[in-house]
Parts: C-alpha cells; structure tokens; sequence
C-alpha cells in the first residue's frame, strides 16, 4: 500500500508518499517540503498568507512527491492528510485537497494528528520503539511531554505554562536581529559563544511540576539587549564586539532553554518508568537538545530517538506513516471531516497525570 501524505498544518507545504507492505518496514518514498519564504519579513507566521501559499504550492508539492517516488494519481493507494492541530485556514487547505483527491481517485483517506506523527517519525528511521515511551514534541507552537503507553495510547504529562520554546528562539533571535526562523541562527551562533558571559534565569516551576515556562525567558533577553550590555548591538550592530555580544546571547538562551527541558524529560523518564525517549518538531533539531536527548538515554539506560532533521519540522512523511497504519487497520475517515486547531480538542491525549 503506498500512501500518500499531505501536511499544510503551519507554513510548510509538504507531500510524501510511503509504502506499508506486510511484514517490513514502512518505507519512505518521497518527501517533499515547500518552505514559504512570505513569512521572514514579519518576522514570525501570517495565517492568512500561510493559507494562501498553501492554495499555490500544495498541487505542485503533490505532484513532485509523486515524481520522486516514481508514481502517477492513479498509482496510489490511500491518502492521509493532517488534519491536527495548526492553523485552521492552513489545516482546511490540506484537508479540502486531500477530500477531493480522494473522491476523484475514489481511494479511501484519514486525518493525521501531527502531533502523533512527530512522536512516530523515528519508524521512519529504522527505530524500534519500547513502551513505555517518554516523547517531547517542541516547535514554534508545541512543548508538551508525553508518556506513550503504546502506539495509540498517548498521555500529557507537561505542557508549557505560556510559550512554546520554539517560538521563544524566534523571540530571542529577532530582539538580536538575527531573522526568522530564529532556531537554527541562535544554534549556530550559539556555537561561538561563551554562556557565562551574558547569564539568562532558568526556568522554574512549583514543586515536582514537568511543565515549562519561557515568557519569563524572553522577557530576561529583550532586557540584556535593551540595557547596558546591549549598547553595542544598538550602536554599532555590524561591529565584531556586537558579532560576540549575540553569539554569547546566544549560547546563554540556548542553555536556559533546553537544559530545563531536558531535566524534565528525565524526571517524566524516571517517574513513568521509561524504556526509550523520544523528540519531535522543529526544535528537536537543536544541537544541544539532540546531544543531551543522547547523553540522557546512556545515563538512563534506554535508546533514544532523534529523527534526522528533514524528519524533525512538519513534513507529510510523518504524515504517510501514520496514515498507513491508520489504513492498514481498516481506519476510513469521511468527507464530513473538519479541521482541529487545538491539540486539547483533537482527541489525541487522555487527560494529565
């Protein structure tokens, strides 16, 4: 069965087909991602443009997908579309084509939580998964923890208390000009820089909580950049001392951000009695998160999992993966399926513990 996928959840445009065949691995046959460029001037994701780029990218998107996996419309399988959470102009994009393409093909099709996708795309990989499983989805608009009991079973264990630490790196990485997406410039400057030179507050939550907070975050960076510390930014922001200035910014909110995160992915570990671990969404691209996500699971004792960064941001072969598994079980969703922009409302997880 080759399934294809469709992701339109944010500002990525993406299609990927995978094959499920009994007894193997799902294989990956394609995958292709449309960044949309509209974004950077504002410096953060427009909804409305967000859905306007997917109306001109998603059918081209499409049919290179299936380009790549050396296919034709009439050579597919299934379709499974995201259908949650995200941006709900940008979800109803994706999930009308994906309607349509099914009825014109007449093949069966599913909605994909893409929050399950994220903690699923190591399969993709070749990961072998043991339950239970502590997962953290962190992106733009998610950091949430979860135990997943089984393929299925899914439950939150922490969440964040305001922003999503994503979106805190596009914060920092705008207050220090350094464009948007913010991640991957504050990582790579991040590198440059010395932590001890510029301190930022970690965050703190009351008693054994796993949940996060990064306003208090954000705000502590827009004040070293607007006080003394950051003359040098304001007056000369070319300058080589302003180049050191950022990078040390930079190594700073790096560690205030993820090693917290980190501590709390131990603690869920240790709590629930984990047996692997597991990181999805953009940020799980961030060096420091990647190598501590590592050093934590040798510390504990477990395989931890980390998609290859093509696998980390909103894709569609996540997407394909579930969607198969989804089909493959006799799962068929109806053209009366509407779009969810909240993960609370999307059925995916059973209540806090």
């Amino acid at each position: 069965m080759r399934v294809l996928g469709i992701e339109t959840s944010c500002d990525d445009t993406a299609a990927a087909v995978v094959e499920h065949l009994p007894g193997v691995p799902p294989r990956l046959l394609s995958n292709v991602v449309a960044a949309q460029a509209v974004h950077g001037e504002f410096g953060g994701v427009v909804p409305e443009l967000a859905s306007r780029a997917h109306l001109e990218l998603l059918p081209g998107t499409v049919e290179k997908a299936l380009a790549a996996a050396g296919m034709t419309f009439g050579d597919v399988d299934g379709i499974a579309v995201t259908r949650a959470p995200g941006l709900v102009g940008a979800l109803l994009v994706g999930l009308s084509y994906a309607k349509a393409l099914a009825l014109a093909l007449d093949r069966p099709f599913v909605g994909v939580n893409h929050i399950e996708a994220h903690l699923l795309a190591p399969l993709l990989e070749g990961a072998e998964l043991a339950y239970p499983a502590v997962g953290a989805v962190v992106s733009g608009g998610h950091s949430e923890l979860f135990v997943v009991s089984a393929p299925g079973a899914y439950t939150i264990v922490g969440t964040t208390l305001d922003d999503a630490i994503g979106e805190a790196f596009d914060k920092a990485a705008k207050l220090l000009g350094l464009g948007f997406p913010g991640g991957p410039a504050v990582d790579r400057l991040a590198r440059e820089g010395d932590a001890k030179r510029q301190p930022l507050p970690r965050i703190r939550t009351d008693g054994d909580s796993l949940d996060l907070s990064y306003s208090g975050l954000k705000a502590a960076v827009r004040r070293l950049v607007e006080g003394p510390a950051g003359r040098v930014l304001r007056e000369a922001p070319d300058s080589p001392e302003a180049h050191a200035f950022r990078a040390d910014v930079c190594a700073s909110f790096q560690v205030a951000a993820v090693d917290p995160l980190l501590a709390r992915i131990e603690s869920a570990a240790r709590r629930h009695g984990a047996r692997s671990l597991v990181v999805g969404g953009g940020v799980a691209c961030n060096s420091r998160l990647r190598d501590g996500l590592e050093s934590l699971g040798v510390r504990l004792g477990v395989p931890a999992f980390r998609p290859s960064p093509a696998l980390c941001a909103d894709n569609a072969a996540m997407v394909a993966l579930v969607g198969g598994f989804r089909l493959a079980r006799g799962e068929r969703d109806g053209f009366d399926l509407e779009p969810v922009p909240g993960l609370e409302e999307s059925g995916l997880v059973s209540a806090p513990a």
